[in-house]
């Protein structure tokens, strides 16, 4: 069985800010997935340094406007998008000015890391899936990269497991290189919280989660795993639960390969007569 319908939930996409072995994996695989016929819907933050009029972003009114809470603050999910010159790639932006629109990808222009890195972590996971509900969109397969996008394998299998849209779905997480140092800070639990998401997901790490421990928690609510760069802690605990791993980090046919056996897993296969 093939997976038909593939969500990007990326962190970084070549030609929006500067290349990066986490741009262009970005960019290669959905483009690979839409060569090959595959549905696809890509979502990324509108980092600081995106320029939206040298690359034609514009809002998108009839799903933007959403206030969502994040450590008991409200937050207006602004929607952007944008298409990649040369292909058939479109790229939904998740926008916020206090998370994205003035701030660049885990560092400030000075090198400094951000405070809020895992409130904006949260933010951008529960603004891509409350954004593919309105787009009443239903994907077979989520594959998420990097660090900002390590909690949505978390709320698909708890907060989000029942609506119709991701009933069904797989999930695939790549992890990616991060120079992130700062843990999350006392309250990780609770800030994440909504519905049956809350501090017992992610208790066997504590409340104050180390950027391995973040990565973790994706690798544990994800059905496989790939690694774009070698982290052998988080390898050893994907490797100790069981998961699915990827090996050598997978070219980009392979990761379609990978997600038609994810998503043929435990579902039945119809013959033809």
């Amino acid at each position: 069985m093939r997976a038909e319908k593939i969500l990007f939930v990326a962190q970084e996409i070549t030609p929006y800010v500067p290349e990066s072995e986490v741009t262009w994996l970005g960019y290669d695989i959905p483009n690979v997935a839409i060569e090959e016929g595959r549905e696809t819907r890509i979502f990324m933050p509108k980092w600081g340094n995106i320029n939206e009029r040298r690359h034609q972003l514009h809002p998108v009114q009839r799903i933007s406007g959403m206030n969502l809470i994040v450590d008991d603050t409200d937050y207006q999910l602004i929607i952007k998008v944008a298409s990649i010159m040369g292909t058939r790639m479109q790229v939904y932006f998740i926008d916020d000015d206090d998370f994205f629109g003035k701030h660049l990808a885990g560092f400030d222009r000075e090198g400094r890391e951000y405070e809020d890195n895992y409130a904006r972590s949260v933010f951008y996971a529960r603004s891509v899936l409350e954004t593919v509900k309105k787009l009443r969109w239903t994907p077979d397969v989520v594959h998420c990269q990097g660090w900002v996008s390590a909690l949505v394998p978390l709320y698909l299998k708890t907060a989000y497991a029942e609506e119709p849209c991701f009933r069904d779905c797989r999930v695939v997480y790549t992890v990616c290189p991060s120079q992130l140092t700062k843990p999350t800070g006392e309250g990780a639990g609770r800030m994440l919280e909504y519905r049956n998401a809350n501090s017992s997901c992610i208790e066997e790490f504590g409340d104050n989660l180390s950027t391995n421990d973040l990565l973790k928690v994706a690798v544990k609510f994800s059905d496989a795993v790939s690694f774009a760069t070698p982290n052998e802690e988080v390898l050893a605990y994907a490797q100790q639960i069981g998961k699915l791993i990827m090996p050598d980090g997978g070219r980009e046919n392979e990761f379609l390969q990978l997600y038609d056996s994810v998503w043929s897993k435990d579902k039945p296969i119809i013959k033809e007569d």
